[in-house]
């Protein structure tokens, strides 16, 4: 269908505002009068704080204040559960918020006329621990006799989750052949742009203000009120530009602190604005990253390869506190069978507390390490059994009508078969020869895949190529009601002449409020440029949800569409203004099921991509390049061409970094690649050679206008159809990664 406002690469909104640096972010906001605090850190993996002497510190001129865990009202806060203390040590009520569980933990914070000061007096700070066992693993945690770090789970497990479907152990005999895996995924850590960094300050009508960077203001206002025993509308939260998120900011990081001072401050009569900004370092060690996770694997397929039966073990570093950890195994649960049906399913998987630092939402939030396993197996399978890694997919690749492994199918609109095909016959998985040369290894791998002349055999560069497909909820699930709002007001004479959009939703570099923009045009048949917005602010905006699992332009999206058409009725009735709000409430999710066998409906949407990923590998160094990454993409509609390119070249960047460069290392639960110069992310040089987007646009029937999600999907398949094309180059499985140097040529035996 043609659209007048929508599959158009309308310019992003904030595009010259942040060009010529007009634009605000959280640590460019200055007031003149403002103090600059810093925060201590425990530096200690696990340990008891008996005492905390800061006297020193306070001596210090220029120093205005230190706070400790006694000056927290409601020293508890947590996305899924409040386990996590704002400051740990002595002095709280609650039992257990003397205990620093990972290195990050904050045990105090000072309060100075400048930057440098407070830092000097985090120096003097006295902080007498007592170190207690640490767990740098789930194998230790598990173990018997390993302390609870966590009174609320004597097991050190913090979520489990159970899948069963038909009936596995007697599916085996039918099977015809049998692959089994151990795989190991790695803690990731977002490096977004800008660290975290805020301000606060304390208004004339008695109200707290805090302008941060995240990505959903009204639970960070509800988390920040909690702790400091306020009401919620006692604090507004404000989102100034965003440098990147990817997840990370869905955790307090600064949010509650800055409050905190604040307030205590104005209880001593002092009324200044309080500002922070993190080091890197202090952004690494501060906050959560991917979870590591292992699986274990056994997937079974007849010989004509119809697959049968798959068990699953996932267990997964959970870190020091819960944060998002019982939801991403909820879809590391649903994605490590693929995106295929098993008549005969068995996942068990469990979420660990260690002493490390938390694992927490990240791109793809569970699914990069269940499809790491999943598409490993399916290309070991497609390799065992002499066929195509294209043919064996679409022979088991899930439908409307294919049951996934909660026994119903995906809702309608699936178009995996579709991705699938397209991403075969973009990426010349068609071509005569090719697919033989892939399974029998009868090409010369020396050459790139447009040149057939043969080079001598001791060549030191291999070449090859992997094919991998995914699929991913979009939008919230397992039971969240999902819901997002939106207000339109709607000015002029006897014509409309200009409007104005109040939405929630966190703009976190990926385009979401050009995006609503254009959907509000869409709906409104008003151009873009007569629409003025109104974001991310509290005392402004209800809750438009997170920013996050792919479900703004899809979630929020509805909610601005209703309130666009509701306005126009109203502007019908002749009301001026018109003004009109909505609540989009998506269709109800459930938990997986507590009985074996028995039925869920985990989500409501889903988004589906296919890749196909082409490598060099120099088989004297172990240095992996990538020549070429082609993505293909079901967006049901497009809104902004440009914007979902820029996602799908983003994710698969960021997927590259994950697969073969980003090394984050620990040691007892210390880190240490807390420097951007230990943990390398890609630069310019790293990048693939080529990124081909190709978008297919299968409407869902729930979007609006049929839009998807998309800007987790391109990241999900891209690290195991890199380590297909390396095997496809080397003839040698990575069943971990990343894929350094050292572990390549480990894996060829060259050290």
């Amino acid at each position: 269908m043609a659209y007048r406002a929508l599959g158009k690469s309308h310019p992003r909104v904030d595009a010259v505002g942040k060009v010529i640096g007009l634009t605000l972010y959280p640590g460019d906001r200055n007031y003149g009068d403002e103090l600059w605090m810093k925060i201590l850190f425990a530096g200690r993996p696990h340990a008891r704080i008996l005492s905390i002497d800061t006297r020193q510190a306070e001596a210090l001129a220029g120093v205005v204040a230190v706070f400790t865990a006694a000056d927290v009202p409601v020293n508890e806060y947590g996305l899924q559960i409040p386990d996590q203390p704002v400051l740990c040590g002595p002095g709280s009520d609650k039992a257990g918020t003397d205990v620093a569980r990972f290195v990050g933990d904050q045990v105090a914070l000072v309060v100075a006329e400048s930057e440098k000061i407070a830092a000097r007096a985090l120096e003097l700070i006295r902080v007498e621990y007592e170190d207690l066992p640490v767990l740098a693993d789930p194998g230790q945690a598990l173990a018997q006799g390993a302390p609870a770090l966590h009174p609320n789970a004597p097991d050190n497990v913090a979520t489990r989750y159970r899948i069963v479907k038909g009936d596995v152990d007697a599916a085996w005999a039918g099977c015809e052949v049998v692959i089994e895996g151990e795989y190991h995924t790695p803690v990731q850590e977002h490096a977004y742009l800008q660290p975290e960094a805020g301000s606060a300050y304390l208004g004339e009508d008695g109200c707290i203000t805090v302008h941060v960077a995240g990505q959903w203001t009204w639970e960070d206002q509800q988390q920040i009120a909690h702790a400091l025993g306020l009401p919620p509308e006692r604090v507004r939260v404000v989102y100034d530009a965003i440098g990147g998120a990817f997840g990370g900011r869905e955790d307090m990081s600064v949010q509650i602190v800055l409050a905190l001072a604040v307030m205590r401050l104005a209880e001593r009569g002092i009324r200044r604005p309080v500002k922070i900004i993190w080091s890197r370092e202090e952004s690494i060690l501060g906050h959560c990253k991917r979870h590591a996770m292992t699986i274990k694997a056994k997937w079974g397929a007849t010989r004509e390869g119809k697959l049968v039966a798959a068990e699953m073990e996932v267990i997964s570093d959970a870190g020091a506190y819960m944060y998002t950890s019982n939801k991403v195994l909820g879809n590391a649960t649903l994605t490590c069978t693929g995106p295929y049906e098993f008549p005969n399913v068995r996942v068990n998987t469990s979420a660990v507390y260690t002493n490390n630092v938390p694992g927490g939402a990240f791109r793809g939030f569970g699914a990069p390490q269940g499809h790491f396993a999943a598409e490993m197996q399916m290309n070991k399978l497609a390799e065992a059994l002499g066929m195509s890694p294209v043919d064996i997919r679409l022979k088991n690749i899930l439908d409307d009508e294919k049951l996934l492994s909660v026994s119903t199918p995906l809702p309608g609109g699936v178009s995996l078969k579709q991705v699938v095909e397209e991403a075969a016959r973009a990426g010349g998985w068609q071509e005569a020869g090719w697919l033989d040369g892939w399974m029998a290894g009868r090409l010369d791998k020396t050459q790139p895949f447009s040149h057939p002349a043969i080079q001598p055999s001791n060549h030191p560069i291999v070449r090859g190529r992997g094919f991998a497909a995914g699929f991913k909820n979009i939008g919230f699930s397992f039971g969240y009601q999902e819901n997002s709002w939106a207000k339109v007001a709607l000015e002029g004479d006897a014509e409309l002449e200009r409007a104005t959009l109040f939405i929630a939703g966190a703009d976190v570099g990926q385009g979401h409020h050009t995006a609503m923009l254009q959907i509000a045009s869409e709906a409104l048949n008003l151009p873009v440029e007569c629409i003025e917005l109104v974001v991310s602010d509290t005392a402004l905006t209800e809750s438009s949800g997170s920013a996050s699992a792919s479900r703004l332009t899809f979630i929020a999206g509805n909610a601005v569409k209703g309130a666009a058409e509701r306005a126009l009725i109203a502007w019908r009735d002749e009301n001026r203004p018109a003004v009109a709000e909505y609540t989009y409430l998506a269709p109800k999710t459930t938990p997986f099921a507590e009985v074996d066998g028995e039925p869920s409906t985990p989500n409501f949407a889903y988004g589906y991509v296919a890749q196909s990923v082409e490598v060099e590998v120099d088989v004297e160094t172990g240095f992996i390049h990538v020549t070429r990454v082609l993505c293909v993409d079901d967006v049901g509609q497009v809104v902004n061409p440009q914007l979902v390119i820029g996602q799908i070249e983003g994710a698969v960047v960021q997927a590259e970094g994950y697969a073969v460069l980003e090394n984050f290392q620990t040691e007892g639960g210390h880190v240490l690649t807390s420097r951007l110069s230990t943990y390398l992310i890609p630069g310019v040089l790293d990048i693939p050679d080529q990124v081909d987007a190709i978008l297919v646009e299968q409407a869902d029937p729930r979007g609006p206008y049929g839009v998807r999600g998309v800007g987790e999907m391109p990241y999900l398949p891209l690290t195991p159809a890199l380590a297909a094309a390396v095997h496809d180059a080397t003839g040698v499985w990575f069943d971990d990664f990343p894929l350094t140097p050292e572990r390549v040529l480990r894996g060829l035996g060259k050290i």
